[in-house]
């Protein structure tokens, strides 16, 4: 239905979003057109608009934990259900947006028995948190909890330091992207000199 009537719109070029949606709170999708394209330009188009999407855009994401009181990343520490391996991985996935540039703080400070979530993290007023019920950690008994965050803009994925750590300091792996993924496909329509082509690009975000 889709191509029928692009292929039927006129020779200027246009760009049109034929469907979005909202999948969960952290990810969204968006359908969108291009046409009329030359032969050959659609493939071209798409494949450098993928590269962008996933490699250029700039996101926000927390990069590193500090905890005096862990001994080292695998520590599992009496009334949290979690290890420290397993809170730093839910760290990894919490999404936030800002415009903010260089590296800032932010903590979770609870005291338990608690079921600590994204909306637990005190923050600057620049940073929001995209999802606030995002999982942290469960504390089953009532001891406190204090951990630094810094915050960090980037792109792309990077991995963490392998180092160990000796003060406290636990990177996190490095997930600036908000663009999680991006196909493009094509249509190609016409005869001979006048064959012209639709690229057809879908993209999720958090």
């Amino acid at each position: 239905m889709v191509r029928e009537e692009v292929a039927g719109s006129t020779r200027t070029l246009q760009w049109e979003c034929v469907e979005s949606r909202i999948d969960s709170k952290r990810l969204y999708y968006g359908h969108f057109v291009m046409s009329p394209l030359m032969k050959g330009q659609a493939d071209a188009i798409g494949i450098a608009m993928r590269r962008a999407l996933l490699g250029e855009i700039e996101g926000i994401c927390i990069t590193c934990a500090i905890s005096e009181n862990v001994l080292h990343e695998y520590s599992t520490i009496a009334g949290i259900e979690e290890s420290v391996h397993e809170i730093l991985i839910n760290l990894k996935e919490i999404v936030l947006r800002s415009n903010l540039y260089g590296v800032r703080d932010a903590s979770i400070c609870v005291r338990g028995p608690k079921y600590i979530t994204a909306q637990d993290i005190i923050s600057p007023p620049s940073v929001e948190i995209v999802d606030t019920t995002q999982h942290i950690a469960n504390l089953t008994e009532p001891i406190d909890l204090y951990i630094e965050l810094k915050i960090k803009r980037d792109r792309g994925y990077r991995l963490k330091s392998t180092k160990n750590s000796h003060d406290g300091s636990y990177p996190i792996d490095n997930i600036s992207m908000p663009v999680r993924n991006a196909n493009h496909s094509i249509h190609s329509y016409g005869n001979g000199n006048e064959k012209q082509e639709i690229l057809f690009l879908e993209i999720w975000t958090n």
